[in-house]
């Protein structure tokens, strides 16, 4: 789209709305909007990511592809990687300190991060700005100036400032600073946007405080939901397991969109997807799985196009609803002397608790997760399920495990040497 089309506000704005959470302040983006268009000049749309991970998951692309919307209305968006305060440690959403990356982290995964941003956004057409590239020329005369402009009392405003001082647990001064340092990225390059979770609303009316401050415009802040992962509770995060990874294979991201329950596909199907809303409503009214297939189907060809959506479809029908085993089961020995847990072993000869042997095959992430996936009819051994958490296997089997609907491994519990 070129400069020269940019749509009725009314039109962009019924797009912006779409999977945000909020927008402060959306008469103040109105009027943005009306100028951007009278004068065919695009918005400055505003992005900061802290390369703190190398893989980017769902929950990420949440925004990501809110960027998309503005990008796709003709608007000018810019991604900041922040490497200068990937150094100071975010510490939004955080009961402690959190640790700091090392320069040569940062550097490693914002490396990786170009490569998975462009599966959502068109990297051609996105101007991509390092922060150290102004926050490092700051002196301290150009700190303290900055931080003249905001109040303790104003920072002890956000929630999680607010219950570590109540429960008189450290906040060190250096967290201060990073609202200051991400408001002014939004200062330098004059935003009239920015984005980020509901985590990052304080952060962002940071931006615009600073803004007013240096005699601009104050930027929109504009934030989208968090997501909730597989399971429905927690926010997506590779801490909880309960995450669909942008990298990972297509059979894989297919067969984890079938399990998301019938209730929460309708928001996945909001916040990941641009189906029309008219054709949202007709899958409502048709069956659930159907709308889950196509749920599937959207998201799998969004990282790995039509064809690997269409064979991951097909490897899902064929495992899970023709009840097919998979070819490529890998085959795993379990003995004491290979095993990773020190305690729970059982004696020698004895037979092994199914739970232990979920763990150390590498099938569940903990012994508790084992217990519960027993305890919810997840695990089928030899096709049959395991009904209780003191089933146990021999020594000297090999078993065919299968946890859950995509995970599969064939285990040799080995017998003891005399």
């Amino acid at each position: 789209m070129s400069v020269a089309e940019f749509r009725p506000v009314d039109e962009q704005l019924l797009t912006i709305r779409r999977g945000a959470a909020d927008i402060i302040v959306e008469t103040e983006l109105a009027q943005k909007l009306e100028r951007s268009r009278r004068s065919r000049t695009p918005l400055k749309v505003k992005l900061g990511l802290d390369p703190t991970a190398p893989d980017l998951h769902l929950g990420h692309t949440v925004v990501l592809r809110k960027l998309k919307d503005f990008q796709d209305l003709g608007h000018q968006i810019i991604v900041i990687i922040g490497d200068f305060t990937g150094m100071i440690g975010d510490p939004t959403g955080r009961s402690e300190t959190r640790k700091p990356l090392t320069r040569d982290e940062i550097l490693a995964n914002a490396e990786t991060y170009r490569a998975q941003l462009g599966k959502v956004i068109d990297m051609s057409r996105t101007r991509v700005e390092f922060n150290s590239t102004w926050l490092a020329k700051l002196t301290f005369e150009n700190i303290i100036r900055e931080t003249a402009s905001l109040t303790v009392a104003r920072m002890l405003q956000r929630e999680d400032f607010a219950a570590r001082y109540a429960a008189e647990r450290p906040i060190s001064l250096h967290e201060f600073l990073y609202p200051i340092a991400q408001a002014y990225d939004s200062v330098e390059l004059h935003a009239d946007v920015e984005m980020g979770g509901t985590d990052q609303t304080f952060n962002l009316l940071v931006g615009r405080d600073l803004q007013r401050a240096h005699g601009q415009e104050p930027q929109i802040a504009l934030t989208v939901p968090l997501l909730e992962g597989l399971d429905g509770v927690q926010k997506m995060s590779k801490s909880y397991g309960n995450y669909v990874g942008i990298n990972e294979k297509a059979e894989d991201i297919f067969g984890k969109l079938m399990s998301v329950s019938d209730a929460m596909m309708w928001r996945y199907f909001e916040l990941l997807t641009r189906v029309p809303q008219g054709e949202i409503a007709t899958l409502r009214a048709g069956h659930p799985m159907e709308a889950k297939k196509r749920l599937a189907r959207t998201i799998t060809a969004q990282y790995h196009g039509d064809r690997g959506a269409s064979e991951a479809e097909e490897h899902f029908a064929r495992v899970h609803q023709n009840r097919d085993v998979p070819d490529d089961i890998e085959t795993i020995r379990i003995s004491a002397a290979r095993a990773t847990s020190a305690t729970n072993l059982p004696p020698k000869g004895a037979p092994w608790p199914v739970w232990l042997v979920l763990k150390e095959a590498g099938l569940v992430p903990s012994t508790s997760e084992a217990r519960r996936m027993i305890q919810q009819g997840a695990v089928e051994i030899d096709r049959q399920r395991v009904t209780s958490t003191e089933q146990t296997l021999a020594p000297g089997g090999e078993y065919l495990i299968q946890v859950g609907k995509r995970r599969f491994k064939r285990v040799l519990l080995e017998v003891p040497h005399a």
